[in-house]
């Protein structure tokens, strides 16, 4: 076999694809996969659609790349109309840019430009949540709070002041309440000791993604960060990135809480894994005190660009013309059930977490005491690798900083019908009962202590 000139990270040989239509993909060979994960979260409308090829032909016609210094276009004034309607118009301004990566980059870089124009140029730090993630890129890379990935970068980059988010699975506080309010104290805690003066913005996911396999923050957390950032004057940065667009079953997954940042970012399901697109939307003050100041020193090449714009746009009006953030709901909640039935057959089956269409499972040893599986067990690529045999494709990673544990996450498009989530979780078990039989069982089995009495 030739060796491919392409590479990526590291793993095993994949199959080729074919082609995709609805909530399936074919390989070459002729083998069907359920996309369980949405691609990377980001195929949120499925695979073959023919709006959303015909928006995209129709700019194509017209022109598909203009730059943003020498003309406007209308998909780009469009889309951006449309996602500050989405914020019932609390976010009033918004930049484009093509990742997630690029949009978290430019929410730095506009929150630090802002303190700089309004005379706080000693403000230069930035928090944010361990375990997290927040993109590859240096800067975002900084916001990442996953040790495999920050490792081999630590030394070059603006690392973030790191604190815990609530962790309601593993959490000994004695109740809920008491677990906030202790997470809150401490964050305040570490602030205090660099120096609240110096704080830029507080960056965090609503919904947890890959690296915490959709852990949940509350209400009652998201308003005592809100309320710390207005009392040491920072800012605060919603990464919605991988939860926003719909995926949790209101545009994006702050509204189920009610409480507002000062920045946004998202990207993956905006195009909905036919072009690239992303954005940065933000409070028009903040805006303004930039663009005073001698403009926004930030850019790329493809931000805005029609092609992207057309594309999102198009994505967007599909979710409204279907309703599909009530499909969100209604299969989310039947795939919960699903997923808590299971966990309740398989007691390595730890937690169950989640909103609308983003759903993390985690895997644990010991249920009682939450223990993971031994890191070198691999348990979260051997379940992936289990589930794709069973034509089922999920998202993995480690819950524990990137470093134990193992979760992976259940993310189809918001297309999905009754019958393949019944499908999906069909296959989701077959997968479980090979896991538990190949794998699962002969690990417990050499951990269980000898009963043998010498004599």
């Amino acid at each position: 076999m030739t060796t491919s000139p392409l590479f990526y990270q590291a793993g095993p040989e994949m199959p080729e694809v074919s082609h995709g239509r609805g909530v399936f993909l074919w390989d070459t060979n002729g083998k069907e996969y359920l996309d369980g994960c949405s691609g990377a979260i980001s195929c949120n409308l499925g695979h073959g659609r023919q709006d959303i090829r015909d928006a995209m032909l129709a700019q194509l016609d017209r022109v598909a790349f203009t730059y943003r210094t020498q003309f406007e276009n209308a998909p780009a004034l469009a889309l951006a109309r449309q996602l500050v309607g989405m914020t019932d118009d609390a976010l009033e301004k918004v930049f484009f840019v093509s990742s997630g990566s690029e949009a978290v980059e430019s929410a730095l870089k506009l929150a630090r430009q802002y303190f700089v124009a309004s005379g706080e140029s000693q403000r230069r730090r930035f928090v944010s949540l361990r375990p997290s993630y927040h993109g590859s890129t240096l800067g975002a890379l900084g916001m990442t709070g996953y040790q495999p990935l920050e490792a081999p970068f630590s030394d070059i980059t603006m690392s973030s002041l790191k604190v815990s988010g609530p962790d309601f699975y593993r959490q000994r506080d004695a109740d809920r309440e008491t677990h906030v309010r202790r997470v809150l104290e401490e964050t305040r805690n570490q602030i205090k000791a660099v120096g609240d003066e110096t704080i830029i913005a507080v960056v965090l996911e609503p919904v947890g993604g890959a690296s915490t396999g959709a852990r949940l923050v509350d209400k009652a957390y998201l308003e005592g960060i809100r309320r710390l950032c207005d009392e040491i004057g920072c800012l605060l940065i919603f990464d919605e990135v991988l939860c926003g667009v719909g995926r949790t079953g209101t545009w994006f997954a702050y509204q189920q809480w009610g409480v507002t940042p000062d920045l946004l970012v998202t990207a993956k399901g905006l195009g909905a894994g036919y072009y690239p697109v992303g954005a940065m939307l933000c409070r028009e003050e903040i805006v303004e005190a930039v663009m005073a100041s001698g403009g926004f020193q930030h850019g790329h090449t493809y931000a805005g660009n029609p092609l992207a714009c057309a594309t999102g746009l198009a994505a967007i009006e599909a979710i409204r013309d279907e309703h599909l953030l009530d499909n969100v709901d209604a299969r989310g909640r039947q795939l919960q059930r699903g997923l808590e039935t299971l966990q309740c057959r398989y007691p390595w089956v730890g937690d169950v977490r989640g909103l609308g269409l983003l759903w993390g499972v985690e895997l644990v040893m010991d249920p009682t005491e939450k223990t993971p599986f031994p890191a070198q067990a691999n348990l979260f690529a051997r379940v992936t690798a289990l589930a794709k045999e069973e034509g089922l494709l999920i998202y993995p990673r480690r819950p524990l900083d990137g470093l134990a544990g193992d979760h992976f996450l259940v993310t189809p498009p918001f297309t999905i019908s009754e019958s393949e989530v019944v499908l999906l979780l069909e296959r989701l078990e077959r997968t479980f009962a090979r896991l538990d039989r190949e794998v699962v069982s002969p690990l417990l089995e050499d951990s269980a202590p000898s009963t043998t009495i010498g004599i």
